[in-house]
């Protein structure tokens, strides 16, 4: 089942091709490298030629942005109740993949149904997009965990934009594996979880993270921590090569099994482009979900 974050108003997938997108954050117009985009750009037009700044990559690694036009190192974006804030980085990214506002939808619509105190944990939370739209519908308590303590303080920054300081948010920096095993041994547990893991990384101890091989184990650990009547178990990858029925089968033989009272969901997330009213494919997600 594909979902694809067709809500937006600040944000807009404008056009796509030859490996690059043109999107338009808010009244900032951006040029970035997308691999997914193998087909031709129809029409090079002003905008393509013209925009705020083009990230260029470099044929050693890495990349940099040119900017063209006057631009502010940071602005803020609304995604319905939302706010947050978006930089260029180092990286290509601004700190927000909007995409992933199909997967804050199904979140929210979750939580707010659910009639009753739900905690969830956020794994891999990078700047707190699912955090905010947890809290945001009144999860009792939200756990924001990430390895990384620059992107643990834009979240926190994302935190005061929607006027969440009143919620239950706890931030963490921490490797993610350490922190759920100690998490077993204080006997705590969660109606949620949530995990991005990126395809490589490091933790704050310099543990080496490779999907491929801890994956799997990971969710092992999770399903230690996660309640007796569990709400969603959410896990979303951009790792190359990895299919939906990759999730859906580590989700089937895992979650499933212990709970055999909920559903699998899985697919790609997408965004809808604008010129061509077609859909650029960025990602995959794999769900159990309650069928209460």
């Amino acid at each position: 089942m594909n979902q694809t974050a067709s809500e937006w108003k600040d944000y807009e997938c404008i056009d796509t091709g030859n490996g690059e997108k043109l999107e338009r954050w808010k009244d900032v117009i951006l040029r970035r490298p997308d691999p997914q985009a193998l087909w031709p750009i129809e029409k090079e037009d002003r905008l393509w030629l013209h925009p705020h700044a083009h990230y260029h990559r470099s044929r050693s690694g890495g990349g940099s942005w040119e900017f063209l036009k006057p631009l502010k190192n940071e602005w803020k974006i609304n995604y319905k109740h939302l706010t947050f804030k978006v930089s260029p980085t180092g990286f290509k990214h601004t700190g927000l993949f909007p995409e992933q506002a199909a997967n804050w939808d199904f979140m929210m619509d979750k939580i707010q149904k659910a009639n009753r105190d739900i905690r969830v944990l956020n794994l891999f939370a990078y700047t707190g997009g699912a955090t905010m739209a947890c809290a945001s519908a009144n999860a009792c308590e939200v756990v924001h965990v990430d390895a990384s303590k620059g992107m643990v303080n834009w979240a926190k920054e994302n935190m005061a934009l929607s006027h969440l300081e009143n919620k239950k948010i706890r931030f963490i920096v921490d490797d993610v594996i350490k922190f759920v095993e100690r998490e077993k041994r204080r006997g705590r547990t969660y109606h949620a979880i949530i995990m991005d893991p990126p395809s490589y990384g490091r933790g704050p101890g310099g543990e080496i993270w490779k999907i491929e091989e801890q994956l799997y184990p990971l969710i092992l650990k999770c399903m230690d921590i996660l309640d007796d009547d569990p709400l969603f178990f959410l896990v979303n990858s951009y790792t190359t090569g990895f299919s939906p029925t990759v999730l859906n089968n580590i989700l089937h033989s895992t979650l499933l099994r212990k709970y055999p009272n909920g559903i699998i969901e899985s697919g790609e997330n997408g965004l809808p482009i604008t010129r061509t009213q077609t859909i650029l494919p960025c990602g995959i997600y794999g769900r159990w979900v309650s069928k209460k």
